[in-house]
């Protein structure tokens, strides 16, 4: 009987680790935009890398994804004067990937230019990557 009792806790205890894993990554990267606006260089790496460990992504893979009020995480970063964590983001995405239109149809040094952001120290960065 306590066998039993054992093997129950056992696979009761495993199934409940193994769902946490699982979780979605939406629940993972829900607070993103705050950490960004927040410019929080340290938890924005802390997030990313447990995403990228948890669900091996890296930013690219789930970057188009994320919108901050209909802006990328970029374009918040430089909306909200976040220098650290913008820095950051154009440091960790690939140049094609910059280079790239987002969902707009604009370029990122377009909408820079477009909304008079090119002073920024984050528009710096970017004209350095590009």
């Amino acid at each position: 009987m306590l066998k039993i009792v054992k093997a129950s806790i056992v696979v009761a205890a495993s199934i409940g680790v193994t769902g946490l894993a699982h979780a979605d990554v939406n629940e993972a990267l829900a607070n993103i935009c705050t950490i960004v606006q927040a410019d929080d260089k340290g938890e924005l790496r802390k997030k990313m890398r447990a995403v990228e460990s948890d669900y091996s992504l890296k930013l690219r893979d789930y970057y188009a994804g994320v919108s901050c009020g209909g802006n990328s995480l970029i374009r918040t970063a430089l909306l909200n004067n976040a220098v650290e964590s913008g820095e950051l983001l154009v440091k960790k995405m690939p140049k094609s990937d910059l280079e790239a239109p987002e969902a707009d149809g604009k370029t990122l040094l377009a909408w820079v230019a477009e909304n008079g952001l090119q002073d920024s120290p984050i528009a710096a960065v970017i004209n350095g990557r590009l």
